[in-house]
């Protein structure tokens, strides 16, 4: 149980800090060919596309992804045998798992948004 604590202590706020970074690099922004772009439209569309983007949680997948890692982690020490790669199996796992599905779950939202973008009619160039 001792294990498990200090494996959740090290793993929720690593979590915690990969969700805020992912939040922050989510969809940079697209490059539009502007010409023959009335700006006030697109900055109408912008509006409209970056609520679609906003449907891809990333701390969601971010969470769920952790949890895995910590699960395959964990199982992974203790096929080791050894109660102390148990902890560190899930804590390494969680810190894959969850940083693998905050850059899944970016790239997921960067598409929408330009997906949108273009089928606005615009041409994205990124």
């Amino acid at each position: 149980m001792h294990v498990l604590r200090r494996t959740l202590a090290v793993a929720a706020p690593i979590a915690v800090l990969l969700a805020a970074l992912s939040g922050c690099a989510a969809h940079p922004d697209p490059i539009v060919d502007m010409k023959g772009v009335d700006p006030n439209a697109l900055a109408e569309d912008w509006a409209d596309c970056e609520a679609y983007s906003d449907e891809v949680v990333i701390a969601q997948g971010v969470a769920k992804g952790g949890a895995t890692g910590a699960a395959v982690g964990a199982v992974a020490g203790a096929i080791d045998g050894d109660s102390g790669d148990v902890g560190e199996g899930a804590a390494i796992g969680a810190l894959y798992g969850g940083t693998r599905s905050g850059l899944d779950a970016d790239e997921d939202k960067q598409q929408v948004f330009k997906r949108c973008l273009r089928g606005r009619g615009y041409r994205v160039l990124n």
